[in-house]
């Protein structure tokens, strides 16, 4: 695929919101460099309790140094506190502490913004000049026309909006009905059922009837197939183990799991509330495996919500929730990315 360069702070900020698939609030955003190639992009809300600064600098810093190739960042703050003349720029404190613990791993920080409600502008520069550009400028840049035209957009902001689900009790007994044939049968034999209709969907390119989603809520509600069903979604023929947590040798098929997450939200609008936290949970996966911390935290929430009690869940925020990335975000071969950049 033909690499794009990034060269004006409204391509950062462009490519920082497609990236993430949302527009930062009150966001401390990082981007890890290697000389001119873009590696990993880290979002973390801002620290709200003053004298944290360091502590929250050495989480930051731990996030960034998966990234092993990172020899630089490139950093924004979103926020709509306001900076004023002759003064330090809001959060200047977090940014000073990032900037000694990043040096004692030996990255330095290439550049910095510093972005607002409607303008943003060099986090180093004077609050008030020329330098300040108003922020719908991003909706001309070069690199956002190219994610436009390849199919991505900004949301306003990161939360999940689930699409709407009705008949919940003619749903829910459908999914029964296949539980009590799974139950039926030996181990053995329904797996091998659970995970043919699962690699049909996956293989497929169009989405399944209604039954087949019901057959498929049904195997994810027992734990021994759900975890190989989740672990089937990457095309990997590699321990189970290592695929659930990302640590394969072998890259993923990231459009496969991208399909999946479609299907799982197919699955999901045939399924009723009392079903739907194991699909939740496995959307949930998908979305740390591509390095969406904040959406991960979300699903797994939702499927909380629906099941409090519900362990892989709880379990798996709680991994997410310790700073625990992904192991195929730590390399920049395996690591999930739209698009190849470099910057001028």
């Amino acid at each position: 695929m033909e690499k794009l360069t990034i060269t004006t702070p409204s391509d950062v900020l462009s490519f920082i919101g497609h990236t993430l698939g949302f527009w930062p609030q009150e966001s401390l955003v990082c981007i890890t460099m290697n000389e001119n190639s873009i590696g990993a992009t880290l979002r973390i809300d801002l620290l709200r309790q003053p004298g944290q600064e360091l502590p929250y600098a050495h989480t930051v810093a731990h996030y960034l140094t998966s990234d092993t190739t990172a020899t630089s960042i490139i950093f924004a703050v979103y926020t709509s506190e306001t900076a004023h003349p002759g003064q330090a720029k809001p959060h200047a404190g977090t940014i000073a502490a990032l900037t000694g613990v990043l040096a004692e791993q030996g990255i330095t920080i290439r550049d910095g913004l510093f972005v607002g409600d409607e303008t943003f502008s060099p986090y180093d520069g004077e609050p008030g000049t020329s330098l300040a550009l108003p922020v719908n400028s991003t909706q001309t840049s070069a690199i956002n026309a190219e994610f436009i035209y390849r199919g991505s957009f900004i949301e306003p902001n990161d939360r999940i909006t689930l699409p709407t689900t009705s008949q919940a009790q003619t749903k829910a007994a459908a999914v029964e009905h296949h539980i009590d044939t799974i139950a039926s049968q030996t181990t053995g034999a329904a797996l091998k059922q659970g995970r043919k209709l699962w690699s049909n969907m996956l293989d497929s390119n169009t989405f399944p009837s209604d039954d087949d989603c019901h057959a498929l809520v049904a195997n994810l509600q027992f734990p021994a197939i759900r975890d190989r069903l989740i672990a089937d979604i990457h095309g990997v023929d590699e321990p189970m183990q290592q695929i659930l947590f990302a640590q394969t040798q072998e890259a993923p098929k990231w459009s496969r799991i991208e399909w999946a997450q479609q299907l799982l939200l197919h699955a999901y609008t045939r399924s009723s509330p009392q079903h739907s936290a194991p699909v939740l949970t496995a959307i949930g996966y998908i979305n740390w495996w591509e390095g969406r911390g904040s959406k991960a935290h979300q699903f797994l929430q939702l499927a909380l919500d629906t099941d409090p009690a519900y362990r892989l869940a709880r379990l798996s925020d709680q991994m997410i929730g310790s700073g625990i990335v992904a192991g195929w975000n730590m390399n920049k071969e395996t690591a999930y990315k739209a698009l190849p950049f470099d910057t001028a």
